[in-house]
């Protein structure tokens, strides 16, 4: 079964136009977790009584300059995966709308940093600044106390989440938008791809923690 041609969505906006959406949401939503939550915590105002605030500010505003390049990065990363994918399979897909799709799926985990600053803000304000870059909303790291568990399983933990899964499924209507074919094809093409490729990055993360 294949797609009407001339069905438009999401996949369809400018890419560019949300490229720069997508920087200037994230960039507000790190001003606001920086100046709301992190700032916020006892490690911050012991810094800031010993003066030594001004190289965590300096840290940050590289963070808020970087947004652009970690971006261009990511997506460029997950549209090569993509694009492999939709060439083993036979899917005329080009790399650019490999890029698009990744570019837009990505908005999903805007939602996720919106809760993750809410959580904080709101249920948790004694946290400390270990709790907050530990924690990810609806990911299995909550179901382990972060307190007592190796350092080497956080990142892990907290990649494997609701958020994640969505944007897998984001990819695959995005490949599916874009190639106007089938549907389970682009299944296999996101999860014989992206997917994978996913899992065994955690894998080698593991590997060489230290």
């Amino acid at each position: 079964m294949t797609q009407d041609p001339s069905s438009s969505g999401i996949y369809d906006i400018n890419k560019w136009g949300w490229f720069l959406l997508l920087c200037i949401a994230t960039l507000l939503l790190l001003i606001v977790k920086k100046t709301f939550v992190e700032y916020e915590t006892m490690a911050f105002e012991i810094l800031e009584e010993r003066g030594r605030m001004g190289l965590f500010h300096l840290i940050s505003t590289l963070q808020y300059a970087s947004i652009p390049v970690v971006y261009v990065y990511k997506f460029t990363i997950v549209a090569f995966v993509l694009w492999v994918g939709c060439f083993m399979f036979g899917y005329k897909v080009t790399y650019t709308n490999a890029w698009h799709v990744a570019a837009v799926s990505e908005g999903i985990f805007l939602v996720a940093e919106l809760m993750k600053i809410s959580w904080f803000m709101l249920f948790e304000s004694n946290a400390t600044i270990f709790d907050i870059r530990a924690f990810y909303p609806l990911s299995v790291m909550n179901l382990f106390d972060r307190h007592t568990l190796d350092p080497r399983w956080i990142y892990p933990l907290k990649s494997i989440n609701l958020f994640e899964i969505i944007y897998w499924f984001a990819l695959v209507h995005g490949i599916n938008h874009m190639a106007r074919k089938k549907r389970s094809t682009a299944f296999l093409i996101v999860f014989l791809s992206y997917v994978l490729f996913f899992f065994l990055w955690l894998g080698y993360y593991l590997l060489i923690y230290k």
